[in-house]
């Protein structure tokens, strides 16, 4: 890790990779009864500076969960086909629910390491003081 990554650092990185994971899982509970709609996934990425790991990381790019959508059977359903099924969604909520329960944890515990940080200095510039 590079000297120069400091704490409040890699915890403000922390906690924006959880925030952009926290968007995509609600935008996956809000699309989870719209057909055809495919979960979204969000993986951690290395930040890498000079060919070097630095400690810190960012949220991919969303990539769509390619598992197979449902068929379900309407045939009262405007977007049916010929045999009365459609595409459902992919969302599972209750995988989406503990994912979101699971970041904002991770961002709590980022937040907190951010916050005990910025005391410590702040503890330091006191006693340099005296």
């Amino acid at each position: 890790m590079d000297a120069r990554v400091s704490a409040t650092t890699i915890a403000a990185y922390g906690m924006k990779a959880q925030a952009d994971r926290l968007r995509h899982v609600s935008e996956n509970i809000a699309n989870a009864d719209t057909p055809g709609y495919r979960r979204k996934l969000v993986s951690f990425d290395a930040v890498i500076e000079n060919a070097r790991p630095t400690g810190l990381v960012e949220a991919s790019e969303p990539r769509l969960d390619r598992t197979e959508l449902p068929r379900i059977y309407d045939p009262a359903h405007p977007m049916a086909d010929g045999q009365g099924f459609y595409d459902g969604s992919n969302v599972d909520l209750v995988v989406e629910m503990a994912d979101a329960r699971e970041a904002t944890r991770s961002y709590e515990a980022n937040l907190r390491v951010f916050e005990q940080s910025r005391q410590m200095s702040a503890s330091l510039l006191d006693l340099l003081r005296r």
